[in-house]
């Protein structure tokens, strides 16, 4: 019989020996979930014996890995901005670049004064919504999808991570006119499909054969929701309200020039960690505003 210990490491060198990059963290993760532990759990045991069943377990999450399924979806959960999620193939998997987009919306709150309504639209687990929740005590929050089963994930998420006062969910789709019931914002952020939809196929097959494809189609040219949003979710904004969404790579000019045509100035573009145009944001004009 051999220790957890003794498995972790085997796990890692097969993730290893297959060209995973994170092999070391995805060994703990997937070793961990085969034993209903948490990892602090995990490494507290593992100089301990595990068992058959065990070892069959893992082995079977190690397969999944390598067959190229991402270790969230294996795991059902993942975290971001600090916060655990629940994850599942219904939502794209959280990535550290939106974290830029959390950071200004964070950051541009904070400074006028630490309150107010935001609107999260096109919200997926609810990752972005609920890290400003988290961070921005005087914030409400309402998360918005089109899909019944995306909104079912975003409200496990909520509830795991006991927000359901200050944030709520509801339906509605970026491409069409917003409901009337939802009010006014001082900011709308957005993480929107922006994958041009003749490039999907050529993406990592982690992504492509397992990440839901509805969250990843921009259309043709990636752009197709940044225009919608641009014109139609506007008019959800008031007063000094930001308008602040993720872009992909090349496409923050675009972006920024599709708000422009929509009334939006003061317009300001924030990088990502590897240097990537990744967050473009406005403020509507007056005129817009009132007319």
């Amino acid at each position: 019989m051999k220790t957890y210990n003794e498995l972790y490491i085997s796990a890692r060198r097969r993730l290893k020996s297959a060209g995973i990059e994170g092999y070391g963290l995805e060994a703990q993760l997937l070793a961990a979930a085969a034993a209903g532990k948490t990892r602090t759990e995990f490494f507290r045991d593992m100089t301990l014996y595990s068992s058959p069943e065990y070892e069959r377990d893992l082995d079977e999450l190690i397969e999944r890995r390598l067959r190229g399924e991402p270790v969230a979806y294996i795991t059902g959960q993942w975290e971001f901005y600090g916060l655990p999620l629940k994850v599942n193939q219904e939502v794209l998997i959280p990535r550290i670049d939106t974290e830029v987009l959390a950071d200004m919306a964070i950051d541009y709150i904070r400074r006028g004064g630490g309150g107010g309504r935001i609107l999260d639209l096109c919200c997926g687990s609810g990752c972005v919504g609920l890290a400003l929740a988290a961070n921005l005590p005087d914030i409400r929050v309402v998360m918005i999808d089109r899909d019944p089963s995306v909104l079912a994930v975003s409200r496990a998420n909520v509830n795991l991570n006991r927000q359901p006062r200050r944030v709520s969910c509801a339906d509605g789709d970026a491409l069409k006119t917003p409901p009337i019931f939802l009010g006014k914002f001082d900011m709308i952020v957005c993480n929107p499909p922006y994958i041009p939809s003749g490039d999907i196929e050529s993406l990592d097959r982690s992504v492509k054969d397992y990440e839901p494809r509805m969250a990843l189609d921009g259309g043709e040219d990636g752009l197709m929701f940044y225009r919608s949003v641009s014109s139609k979710w506007k008019i959800l904004l008031t007063g000094q309200a930001r308008l602040m969404f993720e872009c992909g790579v090349g496409q923050a000019e675009a972006v920024a020039e599709i708000m422009r045509e929509n009334g939006f100035e003061n317009i300001e573009t924030f990088k990502d960690t590897l240097d990537i145009d990744r967050v473009v944001t406005g403020t509507l004009k007056e005129e817009e505003r009132n007319g």
